[in-house]
């Protein structure tokens, strides 16, 4: 009887199932990163269905300013009398945008700039090297305040200036990982063959670099949203009347004293749902790191 050999993409798939399987078990067993990545989700959910859970509108006068925290305004309301719980579900939508799309912009950015200037070296390696470099002279919450003065307050310069402020710390990476992938024997074995570089960088670099990228981006979101609340806090983010977390933690630093819960509640939404995503980061880092002890 003539047996026949499993065919190779049978093969492939069934590894990348186990392989999937050990980093989902790996992650399963950080506690911290599944209740991070529980409370994110709760996040996620308040952003998406606010309209729908929010007792109030966020921008209507709905009570006495300054009120304590009581049944018809769990959290109180702010100098205005607008209801804080409202505010901070329609805040969720802000904050957590800030950091998904800064961190897609500077991810995007910074590891296209890593991986032209690895995989090429030389000239371009050193001219985008010396860019990244200018850009790290700058502490990151310093360069995005001079995106903005530059470019003016508003959301979506704050995205794009809290995006640029973290594209070295893709690049530097990505480089850094590309200068050991060109070395290895299929890389260069497809450079032999005639495959373009634009081919090769496509299909087999970048598929070696999307775990360190997704742990980086999953940290860096939590940083992202804490640059664009300090923007707001200082003025050039977010604009009243917009429910953004920042904004509404500076409308109440000067009545702390007295009235703790205009800053307070706002500040622990920033302190939860950034923790989560660092929590929920520590586990895919453990999951996709073979030499955890988590396995």
């Amino acid at each position: 009887m003539v047996t026949h050999a499993p065919a190779r993409p049978a093969l492939r798939i069934a590894g990348a199932r186990r392989r999937a399987g050990v980093m989902w078990r790996t992650f399963g067993r950080h506690r911290g990163a599944v209740g991070g990545t529980i409370v994110l989700l709760l996040w996620i959910g308040i952003a998406v269905f606010a309209p729908h859970l929010a007792p109030y509108d966020p921008l209507s006068l709905s009570g006495v300013g300054r009120q304590p925290p009581s049944a018809p305004h769990p959290m109180g309301t702010d100098l205005l009398g607008r209801d804080i719980l409202s505010r901070v579900m329609f805040g969720a939508r802000i904050s957590l945008a800030i950091g998904l799309i800064s961190v897609a912009i500077g991810g995007v950015s910074g590891s296209a700039m890593g991986v032209v200037a690895g995989y090429h070296g030389g000239r371009i390696d050193g001219v985008l090297m010396r860019i990244v470099d200018a850009m790290l002279a700058f502490p990151g919450l310093l360069l995005a305040l001079m995106v903005i003065a530059a470019l003016g307050p508003g959301l979506t310069n704050v995205m794009l200036a809290v995006g640029v402020s973290s594209i070295p710390l893709y690049a530097r990476l990505v480089r850094g990982l590309c200068l050991g992938i060109r070395q290895i024997e299929y890389v260069q074995a497809a450079h032999a063959i005639g495959g373009s570089d634009a081919r090769i960088m496509l299909r087999h670099v970048t598929p070696n670099i999307l775990g360190p990228v997704v742990v980086l981006s999953t940290l860096q979101v939590g940083s992202a949203i804490l640059v664009g609340s300090a923007l707001s806090y200082l003025g050039m983010g977010a604009q009243p009347p917009t429910p953004e977390w920042g904004l509404m933690t500076s409308e109440g630093q000067a009545y702390l004293a007295g009235e703790w819960w205009i800053s307070t509640f706002p500040g622990f939404a920033i302190l939860s749902a950034v923790l989560a995503i660092n929590l929920m980061g520590d586990g895919l880092r453990a999951a996709l790191d073979p030499r955890s002890t988590y396995r």
